[in-house]
């Protein structure tokens, strides 16, 4: 059986608008208790920020600073019923630890690294969702 990323997504992620202030994405982040909020307006993704987004920003003042001057625009997505090897692939050719899952353009999940491993990061339950390692 192929694991999907739906199976292993954190569902309803952390998202803000695009003018929403440093100092409110880092709040946001301690209260969800993330390292990654997406950046969307109405129902289009348009970026993903991080907490080394907010940290590169320093000497910045956090309130008149708006989120979309340090997000990292044009993420790389990954569908909800794209198999989790997928996911894996795609942060392995991009360097990324996480990524937005979206549903017909519409982000519903985040899903990370340590989802798809199992908290480590050998890659294992993603290449055992491709079949490229034998079931345990």
């Amino acid at each position: 059986m192929t694991l999907l990323v739906k199976d292993v997504m954190a569902a309803g992620p952390a998202a803000v608008r695009p003018d929403a202030s440093l100092a409110e994405v880092a709040r946001l982040m301690r209260e969800q208790r993330t390292d990654d909020v997406l950046v969307a307006h109405g129902d289009a993704l348009l970026g993903v920020v991080s907490a080394r987004d907010i940290g590169v920003a320093e000497g910045v003042d956090p309130q008149g600073v708006s989120v979309d001057s340090v997000c990292g625009a044009d993420p790389v997505t990954v569908r909800a019923d794209d198999p989790a090897g997928e996911a894996y692939r795609l942060m392995r050719e991009h360097d990324v630890r996480r990524l937005p899952v979206v549903d017909d353009g519409k982000p519903v999940g985040i899903v990370g690294l340590g989802d798809l491993t199992g908290g480590g990061d050998d890659g294992r339950a993603a290449e055992e969702s491709e079949g490229d390692t034998p079931e345990v």
